[in-house]
């Protein structure tokens, strides 16, 4: 034991000198403070602290947490990345890696049936659960709280609570209800409560939230829990919330609005039809009684979560899918012509001096003028000297640019954001203060400029500062695929009919007496004048702006090159191009037919077919179809529906009667007309012989190609039906089918352009003259190359008598049962087997419903009220009042109320008394009946 003890001690010796050696030659480059030790115990990752002593090589400033071009070696460029490859993309992933920069704030939804003995298993879910903890919004219906309950027994760990608690006073009830919203800090610190609403019907409460992550389009989020307890009047608890959500959406109309809840029987979008709900699952056994409505669509996706210990509803988690305009919209990059100052004069003076007999002699070999190479050579001299005065330049607009974001705004903003990087607090600040400031300078200025066009009745540049500012009108969606095989695709598909068209197109010999109409240079001249300079132009290229304003200038050649035409029968080649640009019918086209073909042509062939239109319909305005409601004066689809409903309504008086009505679809109407057919009526109308072979090489031998952009698809030539977007076009289809009439007295042919109803009215069961009438129509459109779309043909029954409802055979054509429907839409109005009016005046509210928010837009950009009273009466007003004489006078009180009630919301946010609805009905009966008092030839006069 002795000798251990002494070996022992030698070794602690020898230690003892080692060690001072090399302490006395080694020095500590850091050393640490207790108050430093526990700083760095305390220090939090997501922020920087510049007092630590790092070693420079491994500090990193905030700004070099993602170099935008990191440099180094490879493996160091992706360690920058902020999201590394193999990393899972979608909405969960998303709230997992940013859970408080989302676009909409992640909810926990839960009804809870006493929140205080709750609160253990709450914080149990958030401490164990990730998603939860990083929750930006929890939402607790029916708290059963009361004044005994302080704020510390419910509150959560870095979250803001805002409860609103039952009253007797308010409610009547002493136990039950109340509300609770907790807003995670992380999220938002900027909170406060809007309203609190506590009676026997509803129970709200309402937060505005400014978080630190907001998508531009929304200026805050208004996030309201409700609570309508099972036995309350639904009704009466949706109409209170109505207003209040519709007083915070007058104040805050950018704003985007939760409404979240446990609603029972009660349903928002009865009186908010433009909300959205997003709860699509059970939530308490086979029913859905949690609601979530957003002001936009397919915002949240539902996850179902376990029920909050005896509660008898399933709690719910909320993850936001909507996506930011500026990302689900791409920029439009667009090449305009830029027009100098002084350019129209310049135009004038060198038109004005151009020899245009010149072109005429080039084009003339011996007696004969090829009007082709006259025509074309022409044009291509007017295009060549639009572009020697003009220059073109491309422009980029972003989906949520607005108007008055002008070039000194963007330099504040840059400002801005450069004393943001600098770490200058007090530049900083100054430099908000600025912008502030600016953008509300800029507002402003464009309010002044609006008001001024106002003032100086400039309606299209008012309308466009309008519709800029509220959004109103959404740019139109182009097809995704625009290669050149998809556009030879659609362009084949529009010209499908011409594989079936047998029939030869052949000119008519000219007698001696029917010699070619001929125009003046003035007649030329006030057409081109009244040209809208805001049109496009056509496949040519010639703007309407240089043609109307060089009018005088050019009205000698053209009327020179029209008469010429006439006088050959024949339509020059570039005048009869068409360019067709598709535009999709719905959000997400599927099929070919899905694109609505709109078809440019030349303007200046425009102005030709105006002319020859006056002349056909002086011609033939005695001969064409009374019961043919378009494209004629002093007709409308209000008398087309009021002479329909006549009919009906007159033959229900009688005994023992009852009405089909039949509305006709046909496949592309315009486009199966045969030239041929259509030529051999216009000579049974005694049309000239001259014109008649004018307009039949005007429907042959048509070129036509499909544009998207700058990408154009091969060209095809058509000789079947009349091409959409001419003048012409409407009025030929109308002499096409002018000999489509009924045989019997008993059925009825209300025709709205290619709109086709066949009226029967029956008496005693017998309904033979109805079917043979159809089988007549089907006969007619074989004939007459129409095809009848037997899938989109609905017919509708009327029929008041007992018992006999739902016992009707169907109406076969073509081998085919046509499907009867309870309700169609015929011109815009909804008509109802029983003759009710709850279809159509749901549907006009909830279409008026929608441009409120336009008119709080403009509102909150302080446009004066002859503005917005202007606003109003073009969209909310004129939807309300869409062919009101026929259906309002036979609305029930709760319709007619839900209709003044929209114009009371509008009053309220324009702040100037506005006419009501019956006054408006009365009104318009009146000047209507005056009018078809004054014309003799309308179908309704006799009446």
């Amino acid at each position: 034991m002795a000798v251990r003890t002494h070996r022992e001690a030698h070794f602690a010796v020898f230690y003892l000198l080692i060690s001072g050696l090399f302490v006395q030659n080694s020095g500590a480059f850091t050393s640490y403070t207790r108050q430093e030790l526990l700083d760095i115990g305390l220090y939090n990752p997501d922020s920087f602290s510049s007092n630590l002593r790092l070693v420079p090589e491994i500090a990193r400033t905030p700004e070099a947490a993602h170099p935008t071009q990191p440099g180094g070696s490879a493996r160091r460029r992706r360690r920058d990345r902020k999201q590394r490859r193999g990393k899972r993309g979608g909405l969960r992933a998303k709230l997992k890696l940013t859970p408080h920069r989302l676009s909409l704030p992640s909810i926990f939804l839960a009804n809870v049936r006493s929140l205080v003995n709750k609160m253990d298993e709450i914080r149990l879910r958030i401490n164990h659960s990730k998603r939860l903890w990083n929750c930006n919004v929890m939402i607790f219906t029916e708290t059963w709280l009361n004044s005994d309950i302080s704020d510390n027994a419910i509150a959560l760990a870095e979250h803001h609570t805002f409860r609103a608690d039952r009253t007797a006073d308010d409610s009547g009830k002493t136990r039950g209800g109340g509300l609770c919203i907790y807003v995670n800090k992380a999220w938002c610190t900027n909170s406060v409560i809007l309203g609190r609403h506590c009676s026997a019907d509803l129970e709200f409460l309402m937060v505005k939230c400014r978080p630190f992550y907001l998508p531009r389009e929304f200026t805050s989020t208004i996030i309201t829990a409700a609570y309508i307890p099972p036995d309350a009047d639904a009704k009466l608890a949706v109409k209170e919330l109505h207003a209040a959500i519709s007083k915070q959406q007058t104040v805050h109309p950018e704003a985007a609005f939760i409404v979240a809840g446990d609603f029972n029987h009660s349903n928002l979008k009865t009186v908010l039809p433009k909300f959205h709900q997003n709860i699509f699952c059970h939530t308490r056994g086979n029913k859905t009684l949690d609601h979530v409505y957003t002001n936009m669509a397919e915002a949240y996706t539902v996850t179902p979560h376990p029920h909050l210990g005896q509660s008898d509803h399933l709690s719910l988690f909320l993850i936001p899918k909507y996506s930011s305009l500026i990302n689900r919209v791409k920029p439009s990059v667009k090449t305009i012509k830029v027009w100098p100052a002084g350019v129209d004069f310049t135009l004038q003076d060198r038109f004005l001096h151009t020899d245009w007999s010149r072109f005429a002699t080039q084009a003339t070999c011996g007696s004969h003028t090829n009007l082709d190479s006259y025509t074309s050579s022409v044009l291509d001299y007017i295009n060549t000297t639009i572009d020697s005065v003009t220059t073109q330049k491309q422009i980029t607009t972003y989906p949520n640019q607005k108007p008055w974001m002008n070039k000194e705004v963007r330099l504040l903003l840059k400002a801005r954001n450069t004393a943001f990087r600098s770490g200058d607090a007090q530049a900083y600040s100054t430099s908000r203060a600025n912008l502030k400031r600016g953008i509300k300078k800029a507002k402003h200025c464009y309010k002044l400029k609006l008001e001024e066009h106002f003032s100086n009745s400039d309606p299209r540049r008012m309308w466009q500062g309008i519709q800029a500012i509220s959004d109103y009108k959404p740019s139109h969606s182009t097809p995704t695929d625009t290669d050149v095989f998809f556009l030879n695709e659609l362009n084949d598909f529009y010209a499908r009919f011409e594989r079936e068209n047998r029939e030869t197109a052949t000119k008519i010999a000219t007698s001696i007496d029917h010699s070619p109409i001929t125009l003046t240079s003035s007649d030329v001249y006030n057409v081109l004048s009244r040209i809208n300079a805001r049109k496009a132009a056509g496949p040519d290229g010639i703007p309407g702006r240089v043609l109307r304003a060089c009018a005088e200038q050019l009205a000698g050649v053209f009327t020179d090159i029209f008469n010429m035409s006439l006088a050959q029968a024949a339509v020059p080649r570039c005048f009869k191009t068409t360019s067709i640009v598709p535009v999709p019918k719905h959000s997400s086209p599927t099929c070919l037919n899905d694109y609505r073909p709109v078809a440019l042509t030349p303007i200046i062939m425009k102005c030709f077919e105006r002319l020859v239109l006056t002349h056909l319909k002086d011609s033939l305005q005695s001969s064409l179809d009374p019961h043919q409601f378009a494209y004629r004066r002093n007709r409308s689809t209000e008398d087309a529906v009021s002479i329909v409903l006549h009919s009906v309504l007159t033959h229900l008086d009688n005994t023992n009667t009852y009405a089909r009505m039949l509305f006709v679809d046909f496949s592309s109407a315009f486009n199966t007309v045969l030239p041929s057919k259509l030529i051999t009526k216009l000579r049974d109308l005694d049309i000239n012989t001259s014109l008649c072979n004018w307009i039949m090489d005007f429907l042959t031998n048509r070129p036509q190609h499909v544009r998207s952009g700058h990408i154009c698809s091969t060209t095809v030539t058509l000789n079947t039906g009349v091409p959409q977007g001419c003048m012409l076009s409407p009025f030929l289809y109308s002499v096409f089918t002018h000999d489509c009439r009924p045989v019997y007295g008993s059925n009825t042919i209300i025709k709205f352009a290619d709109d086709t109803t066949v009226i029967g009215l029956i008496s005693n069961n017998d309904e033979t003259v109805y079917r043979e009438k159809i089988k007549h129509l089907a006969t007619w459109c074989t004939d007459n190359n129409l095809l009848l779309n037997t899938t989109k043909t609905k017919e509708l029954i009327v029929d008041f008598r007992k018992g006999r409802r739902g016992s009707h055979e169907p109406i076969h054509i073509n081998g085919m049962a046509v499907e009867p429907v309870s309700s169609f839409k015929f011109l815009g109005t909804h008509i109802s087997e029983d003759l009710f009016w709850t279809t159509n005046t749901s549907s006009l509210v909830k279409k008026a419903h929608q441009c409120l928010f336009f008119l709080r837009t403009l509102k909150k950009n302080q446009l004066c009220s002859a503005i917005l009273v202007n606003v109003y009466r073009c969209t909310i007003e004129s939807i309300l009042t869409n062919c009101v004489t026929v259906w309002y006078g036979s609305c029930s009180v709760a319709e007619r109320k839900a209709l003044q009630r929209v114009v009371k919301t509008a009053q309220r946010i324009i702040g100037t008394p506005l006419p009501a609805i019956e006054d408006i009905q009365k009104k318009h009966c009146m000047r209507r009946a005056r009018s078809i008092l004054k014309d003799y030839s309308h179908p309704a006069h006799k009446l």
